[in-house]
């Protein structure tokens, strides 16, 4: 009996629109904003260094800061990643992009350049992104690196300096805190790093 009247109703659920059928609800779509992270350096190159070549190596990322959505600490200290904003390629890449040409634009080495360069360098820079996050409780965004600057001679690495650097810009005080100066105040607390690194590096250039 029930298959009978399973078959009588066919033809009438047939005629009926493919919307009436589905039982899944229809949510809008949201449109994914990729942000570029660019840090500029302002200002004319520092004092000349003495000709040296620096090699910066592949940057390596610290858990959690191998997302490209962009992250933000809230106030009850958990950790917040954005899907719907998100950095243009993966920020590891983009700060060590960045870090090469802040240290070329410096002016402190005669050559700043990238794993796989057939020049030999005279120093030889390690580097990890630690951190890339807005802080709503401090109200600042924040840029944290830790570098390690060798030199290289005959096989063997002499270490030079070890550096544990963190940047700083403060958030706008809108909330909730929109991705466009979230990602502006970022930028500015990469510059601002990437300052820091510039300075602790001059006595070895």
């Amino acid at each position: 009996m029930n298959r009978r009247l399973l078959l009588l109703a066919l033809p009438a659920l047939a005629s009926l629109p493919l919307g009436a059928c589905s039982v899944i609800p229809e949510r809008p779509y949201v449109e994914t904003k990729r942000f570029p992270l660019d840090p500029r350096r302002d200002g004319p190159p520092a004092r000349r260094g003495r000709g040296r070549v620096l090699q910066v190596r592949l940057m390596r990322a610290a858990p959690g800061q191998d997302t490209r959505g962009l992250r933000t600490l809230r106030e009850d200290g958990t950790i917040s990643v954005d899907f719907y904003a998100e950095w243009s390629a993966p920020p590891v890449e983009l700060a060590e992009e960045a870090m090469r040409r802040w240290l070329s634009a410096s002016g402190l080495f005669n050559g700043v350049v990238a794993t796989g360069s057939r020049v030999s360098p005279d120093l030889v820079l390690e580097s990890e992104l630690t951190a890339l996050h807005a802080d709503l409780a401090k109200g600042e965004a924040v840029a944290g690196l830790s570098v390690v600057l060798l030199r290289e001679t005959g096989g063997d690495a002499q270490l030079l300096t070890q550096l544990a650097i963190r940047g700083t810009a403060p958030l706008p005080p809108q909330r909730p805190l929109p991705p466009e100066l979230a990602a502006e105040a970022m930028n500015e607390a990469l510059a601002s790093a990437l300052g820091a690194l510039e300075r602790g590096l001059a006595r070895y250039a």
